[in-house]
């Protein structure tokens, strides 16, 4: 997969030394590919095969090796499976050489599979919405009536074809529901589970696809958007669920201790499913990795439940967009949970850009290997990378970045690490804003959607400040590996866009019911623990006939998802959730 046969003929009469960068590496140094001999003799080349990326665009730059004289550079974008000629030859002034790439054999289209996978999934939702409407005609529900003759039957007709009841449902979040029930909102759990269905889909290899892995260094794709709408959405469940707690009673305390009970087991359920050889014995402290998703969301969800039981209200007023303070409702009222996060991204800004890092420059962001000319090939991740070998130690991080496949890193890095953690706590801060937005709006849609949408606005500006409206170039670079401040507030503005788009749809105009998403979004401790101890299991897994094409990783990867998506439903219908 994602590879094209390249053969160089060359026709001078030195040989060539043929080298390659990728477009998507900044600042990096050319790979060496190989070398081709000289031309035996006038009007016959010689040549040499090398197996190129069709993954991004790339350059070759062509050298000769006897007076490392360049004679050009190619940039091109390679097709998979596709068969190359590079023709280097003489023009008539010897001091110039003619560089041309032909297509001898065409490559495949390698996109084809999604946009088949696409259009079934999109079937299969076409044919769920019209069997709905024709059901709930009421000849076709008189006619199943008087054939069965049963009320049974009058139930099934009556109900949503899969589509979750809208009855009281129990709660499936780290912090228990409201205490009504009917009023939770479906989008809250929609959006859930579609970050955790996503989050389960490039987990399991995203078809192979470059854009559902997560991105080298800087930038974004489909892979690096779900953990943090996941805990943007946390955020927001803990707004709902602690307002409602205070309301009927309990104590700030007793919460406390909930709190920290909770965290402890996400954290010892998530050092279990990253370090899965206990299924062959006792886990070896040599090498166990401490950091992962699930401890992530345990130091995040531990300090803004914390942070958010020393400041939220008992009894809350329905505000309106009349009070002269309104535009800073959610910071005004809360001021000193919001001075909190200022402190711990003062932390984060002084530990990234003032902290010396032993061979390496002051606030380095890079990623190290062959990126920045090579100058700081065991830099990766600077500071963060630094405090994780300082604080758990080499063996205990991540051993395979991403960084590793663009910009051949060597040394190791953890995605998930110390200082990013801090990030991801504003992240799942921010999410408890827009909770608290829906607590004072309730019922309130215009003024709960444009209050997201101005938060959104704000935060996406931020991005723009920051990055500079560029990849690589701004102050602070959107970086998922590094969690950086850019990362999150980018982020965290997709998050209140998504979470407007669905509310309007799901709560407000109730054209959809959130299905099939909505079940995970219900279960969803459970089925990402269950993704991840069973992904090696059939049916989730299988044997491959043919293991380099995209095809057969798409439809393992769609169907182990769809697989999760269906025991979730399952599970929903049989009342089975699990809380932690």
């Amino acid at each position: 997969m994602d590879e094209a046969l390249l053969t160089v003929k060359n026709e001078l009469d030195s040989e060539v030394v043929v080298s390659w960068v990728s477009q998507r590496c900044y600042q990096c140094l050319y790979q060496r590919l190989g070398v081709v001999p000289a031309a035996p003799s006038l009007g016959q080349p010689s040549s040499a095969d090398f197996v190129v990326s069709t993954q991004h665009e790339i350059t070759l730059e062509l050298n000769s090796s006897a007076v490392s004289l360049g004679h050009c550079k190619v940039p091109f974008h390679f097709g998979e499976h596709g068969n190359y000629s590079l023709w280097v030859k003489n023009l008539p002034d010897p001091s110039l050489v003619n560089c041309t790439i032909v297509t001898d054999a065409d490559p495949v289209n390698s996109y084809m599979p999604i946009l088949v996978a696409f259009l079934v999934f999109v079937g299969l939702a076409v044919v769920f919405a019209i069997g709905r409407v024709i059901l709930g005609l009421g000849v076709v529900k008189s006619i199943l009536f008087r054939i069965s003759g049963s009320m049974e039957t009058e139930r099934l007709i009556n109900s949503e074809l899969g589509s979750p009841s809208r009855a009281a449902e129990p709660v499936t979040d780290i912090l228990p529901s409201l205490p009504n029930p009917s009023k939770r909102l479906r989008s809250l759990d929609t959006f859930r589970g579609i970050s955790l269905v996503i989050m389960i889909f490039v987990n399991y290899g995203g078809g192979r696809y470059w854009f559902f892995r997560h991105e080298s260094w800087n930038g974004l794709t489909v892979a690096d958007l779900v953990f943090p709408w996941f805990v943007f959405i946390m955020g927001t469940s803990i707004a709902l669920s602690i307002s409602s707690l205070l309301r009927t009673g309990s104590t700030r305390w007793s919460l406390l201790r909930k709190v920290v009970w909770r965290s402890m087991q996400l954290f010892i359920i998530g050092v279990f499913i990253i370090n899965p050889n206990y299924c062959h014995g006792p886990l070896s402290w040599d090498n166990l990795r401490i950091p992962g998703v699930l401890q992530r969301l345990a130091w995040s969800y531990l300090v803004v439940a914390t942070l958010d039981l020393l400041v939220a209200k008992g009894h809350l007023d329905v505000l309106t967009m009349d009070a002269w303070w309104s535009p800073a409702l959610e910071i005004l009222l809360y001021w000193p949970a919001w001075l909190c996060m200022l402190v711990l991204e003062i932390i984060w800004l002084c530990l990234t850009f003032l902290l010396p890092v032993p061979n390496c420059p002051t606030g380095y962001l890079g990623p190290g290997g062959i990126g920045d000319m090579g100058l700081y090939a065991n830099c990766t991740g600077g500071a963060a990378a630094f405090i994780d070998r300082w604080l758990l130690g080499e063996n205990h991080i991540y051993q395979t970045p991403s960084s590793r496949v663009i910009y051949a890193t060597r040394m190791p890095y953890d995605p998930e690490g110390v200082l990013g953690s801090i990030n991801s706590i504003l992240m799942a801060f921010l999410g408890l804003q827009a909770g608290k937005i829906i607590l004072h709006y309730r019922d309130l849609h215009t003024s709960i959607m444009s209050r997201f949408l101005i938060w959104g606005l704000f935060l996406g500006f931020l991005s723009a400040v920051m990055t500079k409206c560029s990849a690589d170039q701004g102050f602070i670079p959107v970086n998922k590996n590094l969690w950086s401040l850019s990362y999150v507030t980018t982020l965290a503005c997709f998050a209140f866009v998504l979470l407007v788009a669905i509310y309007y749809t799901v709560d407000v105009k109730k054209w959809w019911s959130g299905a099939p998403f909505y079940y995970p979004g219900m279960n969803s401790i459970l089925v990402y623990v269950g993704h991840e101890v069973f992904e090696e299991y059939f049916p989730f897994r299988w044997h491959m006939t043919n293991s380099q094409s995209h095809v057969e990783h798409l439809t393992q990867n769609l169907v182990a998802t769809s697989l999760w998506v269906l025991i979730s439903y399952v599970l929903y219908k049989k009342k089975i959730f699990w809380k932690i």
